[in-house]
């Protein structure tokens, strides 16, 4: 296998071989580069969305009738945050909440067809993100390196 170049303005040594320690760095960088785009989208459209309200939004419409607990638990975020975006979200119509018959301090929240559109929009801009990302690569290729780093998720998540 011939060595990697990279070419690009991260921290990676661009000695002409990869550094074996660089590759996490440059995940790192690519995703940070990722959210940057899909962030300046986000804020730039026509909804105006921070990234937590984007991704509530994906968690609903994922997991519709799910309550804020679990999108707490989900998210790694305290329920004070949570509650002031699932208020925010409410007051501009984008999610609706029915109370829990059985206990009325759970809410079960659902996207509103408002809602719907704007997280359909939201993917569709990160579809876009996703193919400028591996323009110019082939199915095969996309597979490899789909395959490589799952790769890398499964080490870090097995651990030592």
């Amino acid at each position: 296998m011939s060595p990697i170049i990279l070419e690009s303005s991260d921290n990676v040594n661009h000695s002409g071989e990869a550094r074996r320690d660089a590759v996490l760095e440059l995940i790192h960088s690519i995703m940070h580069q990722y959210r940057s785009q899909q962030f300046q989208a986000l804020r730039d459209g026509q909804h105006e969305l921070t990234h937590m309200e984007a991704k509530v939004l994906a968690f609903f419409g994922h997991r519709p009738g799910a309550t804020q607990s679990e999108l707490a638990r989900h998210s790694g975020r305290d329920k004070a945050q949570v509650a002031r975006l699932i208020t925010a979200l409410r007051e501009r119509g984008l999610l609706h909440g029915v109370a829990d018959p059985a206990d009325r301090r759970n809410t079960h929240l659902s996207l509103t067809d408002a809602g719907r559109a704007i997280q359909q929009a939201a993917q569709a801009e990160a579809g876009k993100l996703n193919a400028l990302a591996v323009r110019g690569m082939s199915d095969e290729q996309q597979q490899v390196l789909l395959e490589l780093l799952l790769r890398v998720k499964d080490n870090l998540n097995r651990g030592e």
